[in-house]
């Protein structure tokens, strides 16, 4: 079990230090919430929490695969709400990968990263549409892989 001590220091802000590494996070409310948006809210958290962890356990499986996903970046959005009460009611991401389409462990990562603890964790009200885009050269290819067309391969998981 892992404890996380959370302060309120007011202004609609808090502190959350991390028991086992003391890291420390603030949390303020969003301009839309009554608060001045000067760091994460609580919900952009959740998000980051999402995004974070589908990144986390992509990576450790493409470890176990002598895979390389440094530079992989994930964009989630956090939707809410319009009626009451406020809550997120989606929370659609991107995941870019720096790999080609044609990897063969391409099914075996996005399960992975649609199976992290944290997308586990959500309640099937929050929508979770999530698109992988495959970017990587195909090997062989002649010059910079930045300079390569990309190879871009969309999956949308409606059903999450």
């Amino acid at each position: 079990m892992v404890n996380i001590r959370i302060e309120y220091t007011g202004d609609l802000h808090c502190d959350a230090v991390h028991g086992p590494s003391h890291a420390k996070i603030a949390t303020d409310a969003p301009t839309d919430n009554k608060g001045k948006g000067e760091s994460f809210s609580p919900t952009d958290l959740v998000a980051t929490a999402l995004g974070t962890c589908m990144s986390t356990i992509l990576a450790m499986a493409a470890q176990e695969h002598g895979l390389d996903v440094k530079g992989m970046t994930v964009n989630v959005s956090k939707e809410m709400s319009k009626d009451a009460p406020r809550r997120i009611v989606g929370l659609p991401s991107e995941v870019h990968l720096p790999l080609p389409a044609s990897t063969p462990q391409r099914a075996l990562l996005e399960n992975a990263a649609l199976n992290c603890p944290v997308h586990k964790s959500l309640p099937v009200e929050i929508k979770r549409p999530t698109k992988f885009f495959w970017e990587g050269a195909v090997a062989g290819g002649s010059g910079n892989s930045k300079s390569q067309v990309i190879l871009k391969s969309q999956i949308d998981l409606r059903s999450f």
